[in-house]
């Protein structure tokens, strides 16, 4: 799939004022594919590219893509092409990108819908874009308490939709009442009343419930969706595997992108003034804690004026710290995003963690001191560097657990931010203790 996305790539480069070739290789992608690839291109060939895209395509490749690449594919278009875009939205579609699009279009998009389609985005856009309320699917199946097996059967011919395994009971007024696995339904007898066979272990997912909640929810259910209700009890839709796999996806890329203090929704080619404000910041950020950890070595000018040699050494003791620090800081965030972590178990994993640092410490220090004492002929020299890499790894160790622990206790995410503190304080410790030992043993 990567060698077709890389071919579609080429072909709306190279062929981009040939709508044949541009739309016979977008017919082989999914839309989500078709999306990357227009994001892969300047904008200017994006926009050209656009153009010779088939109208039938244009809404769902739209939908697939980023929300700043879909702010500045949207700013190129006039009011008659918008309108032309929205005349098959739905309200799932809509709630999507609708963060990304000025009042003025969903205004526009909304007049194309129908009454229904409206009120499902309604019923949405009143969840925040973090909650399973807001991305809810309306595709599934409905059945009265009252009815019979037989009845539920004829519904099943009707039409079946992607991820069911199950029908939903509600009762006179909507309120969801069970659910009924497809296996049950069909072994029972026709005359039987279908609430019989309702599953006293299917649960639901409440609509405040987070994205990454509900799709660890439908994980453990072992069934490929679960109904969605909202605080008065009353169905609202379903949160299915495919959109916990989006979740997942998202949540990924999210973090990948976090911890170089990105925005997933940021379009690989949007105008470098724009880009260059958003890595600026970042920038600064880092550049601050890299003065903070120089001050530190300036307190120790004098030391390194007489012991060149502790200059030369002091990237070893930086590096070890950095690379311990951030094996732990990755096993803690993980273990805070799956929930593993709690008050219960912290000091135990501090300990353990400890426990490692002090026995890699040692190890390496001994590495070290060995590599130190052959290159500079000094024994002293390597007993300093030695003691300072047991200091830096341990305190690297303790930092680790405690940073990302103190940041999610503030609801700072810790994949953005854990790095760039973890990294200031392992400097600065390795560097003090490092100097520090050079000035009382070496001078």
């Amino acid at each position: 799939m990567h060698s077709q996305v890389a071919d579609l790539i080429e072909t709306l480069i190279h062929d981009e004022h040939s709508p044949e070739s541009v739309n016979k290789a977008i017919s082989e992608l999914t839309p989500d594919d078709v999306a990357l690839a227009l994001e892969s291109i300047p904008l200017a060939q994006r926009k050209q590219a656009w153009a010779n895209i088939k109208q039938a395509n244009r809404l769902d490749i739209l939908v697939e893509m980023r929300g700043e690449s879909r702010q500045l594919l949207l700013k190129e278009l006039d009011d008659t092409e918008i309108e032309a875009l929205f005349t098959d939205v739905d309200a799932e579609d809509l709630l999507e990108i609708t963060d990304s699009l000025p009042d003025r279009l969903v205004d526009i998009a909304l007049n194309q819908m129908d009454n229904k389609q409206r009120e499902y985005y309604q019923q949405g856009i009143v969840y925040d874009d973090d909650v399973v309320g807001r991305w809810i699917d309306h595709e599934l199946l409905i059945a009265s308490q009252s009815i019979r097996v037989s009845e539920a059967l004829r519904l099943l011919k009707k039409s079946t939709p992607s991820y069911t395994d199950m029908v939903y009971l509600v009762n006179r007024t909507g309120r969801w009442v069970g659910c009924v696995k497809f296996d049950l339904l069909f072994k029972a007898q026709g005359h039987e009343p279908i609430s019989s066979l309702i599953d006293e272990e299917c649960s639901f997912i409440h609509a405040n419930t987070e994205l990454t909640k509900a799709a660890e929810q439908l994980e453990r259910s072992n069934l490929s969706a679960l109904p969605i209700v909202d605080d008065n009890h009353i169905l609202l839709g379903r949160f299915h595997a495919g959109l916990a796999m989006e979740t997942w996806r998202l949540e990924h890329e999210a973090q990948q992108m976090a911890t170089a203090g990105l925005n997933e929704e940021s379009d690989l080619f949007a105008p470098v003034k724009r880009s260059a404000a958003t890595r600026g910041i970042w920038l600064g950020i880092n550049l601050l804690t890299a003065f903070l950890a120089s001050a530190f070595i300036g307190l120790f000018e004098a030391t390194l004026q007489q012991v060149v040699a502790l200059a030369v050494l002091m990237p070893v003791v930086a590096s070890m710290g950095g690379i311990a620090g951030s094996q732990t800081l990755t096993l803690i965030v993980r273990g805070l995003a799956l929930g593993q972590i709690t008050r219960s178990n912290l000091k135990s994993l501090l300990s353990k963690e400890l426990k490692v640092g002090g026995l890699n410490g040692i190890l390496w220090s001994i590495v070290i001191g060995v590599v130190t004492l052959w290159w500079f002929e000094s024994p002293m020299l390597g007993l300093v560097i030695g003691l300072a890499i047991i200091v830096n790894i341990v305190m690297a160790a303790l930092s680790g657990v405690l940073i990302p622990v103190l940041l999610d206790k503030l609801r700072i995410d810790p994949a953005l931010s854990g790095s760039v503190i973890l990294t200031t304080v392992t400097d600065i410790a390795g560097f003090v203790a490092f100097l520090g030992l050079g000035t009382l043993l070496l001078i």
